[in-house]
């Protein structure tokens, strides 16, 4: 899919997988047809910087954005319209935007090292911002019942947090010799996976927070993206080894 005209940091599908959105240093979004690969209307244009980070809302109606201008957008994916006027409450780079799985809540972590919670509807920015880490947010996402909330950072740990009272629960997650680029739960809420820039993937129990079995090795190089299957029984992973790779979430 050719039309951007600079690096893509971000994609997405649609939650019905008809259309896929990317987000470019070209400081637009694109919208295309999964099927033929077509551009589906204009870019969406209104970020002055780098676009890193993108989601689907999950009734496909809305799309997010983050970007090194330091703002949130909320787009109509149907229009390309812009809804509303840009987030702005972060002081830096946003590096990872999510939408809550019913799709009320919208999660941005920034190089502000803090997380923020936003109404999907108003674009008002829920409570305060989370404040714990002590560098850059790379990772944020909900857990699918919405109640809770991971981010992972430069400064190799986890956080877990209260989507409800903004409050951080348990004690920062620990293990990965280096900066956290990717965080995911699983779709039954039970696990957390994490992928680092120290090549490997951690798994951790969502509730206790303790790491579950070793280190998964493999790469080479830093892990940049991970994934899990919907039935939960595989994880994707991408790195700057230049190869994608796929585990065994029960065995690693």
């Amino acid at each position: 899919l050719e039309g951007h005209s600079n690096w893509v940091w971000s994609v997405a599908f649609s939650p019905d997988a008809r259309r896929i959105v990317s987000g470019s240093s070209d400081c637009t979004v694109k919208i295309w047809d999964a099927e033929t690969g077509n551009v589906i209307g204009k870019p969406l244009k209104g970020h002055s910087y780098s676009i890193r980070s993108l989601a689907f809302s999950p009734d496909g109606r809305m799309i997010v954005s983050g970007s090194d201008d330091s703002t949130v957008r909320i787009w109509d994916a149907a229009s390309g319209s812009a809804i509303g006027k840009p987030l702005r409450r972060h002081n830096n780079s946003v590096q990872s935007v999510s939408f809550s799985a019913d799709g009320r809540r919208i999660v941005s972590g920034s190089s502000d090292c803090t997380v923020r919670i936003w109404n999907a509807e108003t674009g008002s920015a829920i409570g305060k911002p989370l404040r714990g880490h002590n560098s850059t947010v790379q990772g944020v996402a909900f857990s699918p019942n919405g109640k809770r909330i991971v981010s992972g950072s430069n400064d190799s740990t986890l956080r877990i947090w209260d989507a409800e009272t903004g409050h951080s629960i348990g004690m920062p997650l620990k293990g990965h010799n280096h900066s956290i680029q990717s965080v995911a739960f699983s779709p039954n809420g039970k696990r957390i996976v994490s992928g680092s820039s120290d090549c490997t993937i951690r798994i951790w129990d969502a509730e206790t927070g303790n790491a579950i079995g070793m280190p998964l090795k493999g790469h080479s190089d830093w892990v940049q993206s991970v994934a899990i299957s919907p039935d939960g029984t595989k994880i994707v992973s991408g790195s700057d080894d230049f190869t994608v790779r796929i585990w065994d979430a029960e065995t690693g």
